[in-house]
């Protein structure tokens, strides 16, 4: 007996449903309806349904589920939406994640060889940077292959370059974990407080300085602007782990759930 109309419309209609209860549903029928308003072409929305062999009574249908389903279990939203936003981040990550993770030649935390990489956008100016060091220091200390990939991102203050850019002249030095310790543990940047962090992380100052005013440091400073502004971010911290973004000072095992997914990756 070959299916007809109703019978598919009710396998489907079932399918529908198990998928909105998975997330992926509602996540796809949002995304569509999102995609619909931002361009006000519905035409592609149908050609779309039209290749999947729906007609218009079963894209009615199928909305009238979704809908329903939303309504009566509208916890699942943010779910959805953070399926949304995953999927999104990964797009835009994948194209630059051979130079997001590139680091400036040795600033990096952890493991230099590790084979998971975090890579961490940050300012030294920022509270919330300075407040999420000893999770870092946490993460470091738990997972010995994981390798952090520090962005310096001087958005928040006007002492925040001159401490970025020393900081890339520890790192070339082989200083920098020493100088970002330095850097979080004491005051706030300033002239002072920055050349205080490169005496403690054991740096030739004369020649950091020198280091420090070179045109490939500012080039890096740039692309680290450029790479935070195509991945929106706006603030610091802000991390980049897998196919994962996560913005803000979150909790270590957050940081540490995304860190064991992208090893099993």
């Amino acid at each position: 007996m070959t299916d007809t109309p109703p019978r598919r419309l009710g396998a489907f209609a079932l399918i529908a449903v198990l998928f909105a209860l998975a997330g992926a549903g509602i996540g796809w029928w949002y995304e569509s309806r999102r995609n619909v308003a931002a361009t006000g072409d519905d035409a592609q929305l149908e050609a779309s349904l039209a290749s999947a062999g729906i007609d218009g009574k079963e894209r009615a249908a199928f909305e009238g589920l979704v809908r329903s389903y939303i309504l009566d279990h509208p916890e699942i939203l943010p779910q959805a939406m953070e399926r949304l936003q995953q999927r999104e981040s990964a797009a835009q990550i994948a194209p630059m994640r051979g130079a997001l993770e590139t680091p400036f030649p040795g600033a990096v935390l952890g493991n230099p060889n590790g084979k998971v990489t975090l890579v961490e956008f940050t300012d030294f100016a920022c509270t919330y940077c300075r407040q999420s060091v000893k999770a870092l220091d946490g993460l470091i200390a738990r997972n010995p292959d994981l390798r952090v990939v520090i962005r310096e991102l001087p958005i928040i203050a006007p002492e925040s370059a001159p401490a970025a850019r020393m900081a890339l002249a520890a790192a070339a030095q082989g200083k920098y974990p020493a100088y970002h310790k330095a850097m979080f543990e004491g005051a706030r940047p300033s002239n002072e407080s920055i050349a205080a962090a490169a005496g403690l992380a054991g740096m030739d100052l004369a020649a950091a300085r020198t280091f420090a005013a070179r045109s490939d440091v500012e080039d890096e400073l740039k692309r680290n602007l450029d790479m935070a502004r195509q991945l929106g971010v706006s603030g610091t911290p802000a991390w980049v782990i897998g196919e994962r973004m996560i913005h803000g000072a979150v909790p270590p095992e957050q940081l540490q759930a995304a860190i064991d997914v992208a090893r099993k990756g």
